[in-house]
């Protein structure tokens, strides 16, 4: 025996190793181009889904003889209960490659002929003629884009939504410990640490009603469109058919009631929706660096918070913990905001009738997508939800704290109580042993006036 087998195509002969489900364009295209990651498997999962429900169209529509759409939808039911080791066997193809995805399309083509000439034989299914019939690289790569975006985005919310209710927890819990307030990196007048933490609850729930404001841009499927957005060779009614399975199929609501000329030549939905993203990565970025600052020490530092020690901090120093779930999150942050850039340039390359760079587009919208919430998630558990305060060291700080004379002002005036201010600063003394010596402030005065939780307005 031997370990390759002949197919042929329109450019001639090709040999392909004898254990495959992959014919002679995918071959070509795994030689032509064996650089860099490989196609995401939700991706071909999508595909398999799209060309199942258009196999089922096109029988519903009578463009296609009853028993090969049959076995079509029986071969891609084979390939969809296998593995995800076992299904990138026979999909190899990398994402650098043609820029319409048509290498994966065709990819998909053969391996579903393939796996139902093993089913059953006797009745020939072609890759382009049957199993890509009415489509086209050009509208159903999109289409799966849509799909796969549309889900990564709906882990994402879930993700946020987890970490806001882990904060919120912070909030209520810590809605009345005061801490001291700093603007600029300077000391400024008292706030609680609930409070605080609202405002971190608050940017992550804006940053939620962006993502979900925008998820219908994700929803509209450019099948049906084939070639250059015309629909040539498409049934009349094959794409909103297609949009309903998959509707069914996502639990998300999807539609082809759309203009196939952009759905085609342009990205702007992933593009929006990956700009609300990078918004959410900047929150993101400030929260965690505020919780990793607020917990240094835990002796040189802020030392105001206690965060869970979930590993050893060093291979040389006993005894240290790190902030390294606030490192996680902030390293896919940092990803996050490059890959921006790269959608960004990618999504304004729609040559034509056609963007030829979607599998650049879509990998690296769900790489962003599935590094934060992954990230968020771990950040929540195991950084947030063991968060603790250290109250001893919060009313330290706020008692040697000088921008408490704020409360002052308004019984002595700005002048004098920046005077007291400035007088303990340079004496060493507190805010209170300088009030009163002042002569301007009795020390019942004080104490009534200068009432740091009473500062927070709570």
């Amino acid at each position: 025996m031997t370990d390759y087998r002949i197919e042929s195509d329109t450019l001639g002969e090709v040999k392909i190793p004898s254990d495959t489900l992959w014919g002679a364009q995918t071959e070509r295209s795994r030689n032509n181009f064996p650089t860099g990651e490989k196609m995401p498997l939700v991706i071909i999962k999508a595909l398999l889904q799209i060309k199942k429900a258009a196999a089922s169209s096109n029988k519903e529509l009578k463009v296609i003889d009853p028993s090969k759409a049959d076995l079509i939808v029986e071969a891609i039911d084979k390939l969809l209960s296998l593995s995800n080791i076992d299904l990138r066997k026979d999909f190899p193809l990398v994402v650098y490659q043609t820029g319409s995805g048509t290498q994966t399309n065709m990819n998909t083509n053969e391996v579903v002929a393939h796996m139902a000439a093993k089913i059953n034989s006797d009745i020939e299914i072609l890759p382009n003629d049957d199993v890509n019939k009415g489509q086209s690289s050009n509208d159903i790569f999109p289409t799966a884009m849509s799909i796969v975006a549309s889900v990564a985005v709906s882990d994402l919310e879930k993700s946020l939504q987890h970490l806001i209710d882990e904060l919120k927890v912070k909030q209520e819990k810590y809605w009345k410990v005061v801490k001291i307030g700093r603007t600029h990196l300077q000391d400024a007048t008292p706030l609680t640490f609930g409070q605080e933490v609202s405002g971190w609850v608050s940017m992550l729930e804006h940053d939620l009603m962006y993502l979900k404001s925008l998820d219908p841009t994700l929803g509209e499927f450019a099948m049906g469109g084939t070639a250059v957005g015309t629909g040539l060779n498409a049934a009349p009614g094959f794409a909103d058919i297609i949009a309903k399975k998959m509707s069914d199929v996502y639990g998300i609501e999807f539609s082809a009631d759309t203009n196939k000329f952009y759905g085609l030549s342009a990205h702007s939905g992933i593009n929006v929706v990956h700009g609300a993203i990078k918004t959410l990565a900047a929150d993101l970025m400030k929260i965690a660096n505020d919780v990793r600052f607020l917990a240094s020490g835990p002796r040189s530092g802020y030392g105001e918070l206690h965060i869970p020690a979930n590993e050893p901090g060093s291979s040389i120093m006993p005894g240290k913990v790190n902030p390294t779930q606030a490192e996680a999150l902030t390293m896919s942050a940092v990803r996050v905001m490059g890959n921006d850039v790269v959608i960004d340039i990618a999504s304004s390359q729609g040559n034509f009738e056609l963007n030829v760079y979607k599998p650049v587009i879509i990998s690296t919208f769900l790489e962003s997508a599935e590094l934060l919430t992954g990230t968020m998630t771990g950040f929540a558990d195991k950084m947030i939800h063991g968060l603790s305060v250290n109250a001893d060291r919060m009313e330290e700080l706020v008692d040697q704290s000088l921008m408490t004379v704020t409360a002052l002002s308004p019984h002595i005036g700005y002048h004098e109580s920046a005077t007291i201010a400035q007088t303990a600063e340079k004496n060493g003394t507190t805010l209170k042993v300088a009030a009163i010596e002042s002569g301007l402030v009795t020390e019942s005065q004080f104490d009534e006036w200068v009432d740091p939780l009473k500062m927070t307005n709570i």
